[in-house]
């Protein structure tokens, strides 16, 4: 089992029964022509009232990318874990406060650490350059399709967590990439030394020999682990 990592479009990957390698990867770059880019879509970048409702904050313009009106996106998965989920939308949100603006992307790539894209209507630097600090979202339903034993860590975000026993040991808060796999931090709510109601925490490593099964339509992971651990 895995767990992808894409802002909150991460993935991760998990195995109950074979070793298999676990934590973040990412599939090869794609790039889009104009054409395939523009196929039903808007062209250039347009204000909105409101983002789509599966929209998923992926990352955000740092930069501009050369003089042609490219630009350069930070990823929060960082461009290894996720970053494919932009490069496979073919339209972006952008937010800087309270205002939203659609832009349709005609090419998107992975650089580096980071991503590059351009949109259709942005054609010189100073237009690129206009666009930085704007945060990035992409449609969940944009997100690239995974394989069954695969999960996107905004699809984790929320679930019950228990153990074999049944016990619940909380909910996932988030999740933490340490370079070797997905950890999932789940909260619960418990007492201070003070007697005083505070939140909890637990870090159950994301890999097979911890967590059983991941039922997303029950909303629940099973983990061999326990409250006291």
């Amino acid at each position: 089992m895995s767990v992808r990592d894409s802002g909150g479009s991460g993935r991760a990957k998990t195995a109950s029964r074979a070793p298999v390698s676990f934590g973040a990867f990412a599939r090869k770059p794609v790039e889009r022509t104009a054409a395939g880019a523009a196929a039903g879509q808007a062209s250039g970048v347009e204000w909105v009232e409101a983002l789509p409702d599966d929209a998923v904050e992926v990352g955000a313009i740092v930069d501009a990318y050369g003089l042609k009106g490219w630009v350069k996106v930070a990823a929060h998965a960082g461009a290894a874990q996720g970053g494919d989920a932009l490069t496979n939308a073919k339209r972006w949100w952008l937010v800087k406060g309270r205002e939203i603006k659609a832009a349709a992307v005609l090419a998107a790539k992975v650089h580096g650490d980071s991503i590059v894209a351009q949109f259709s209507g942005v054609d010189d630097r100073d237009q690129a350059l206009a666009l930085r600090g704007w945060r990035v979202h992409v449609r969940r339903g944009d997100f690239p399709t995974l394989e069954a034993d695969e999960f996107y860590w905004v699809d984790l975000i929320g679930l019950e967590v228990v153990n074999e026993a049944g016990v619940a040991l909380g909910a996932v808060a988030d999740l933490i990439d340490n370079g070797a796999h997905s950890v999932l931090r789940v909260e619960y709510p418990s007492h201070g030394k003070d007697g005083q109601p505070t939140t909890g925490e637990r870090l159950i490593p994301f890999v097979g020999v911890y967590v059983k099964t991941v039922d997303q339509a029950a909303k629940r992971i099973v983990v061999d682990w326990e409250a006291d651990y």
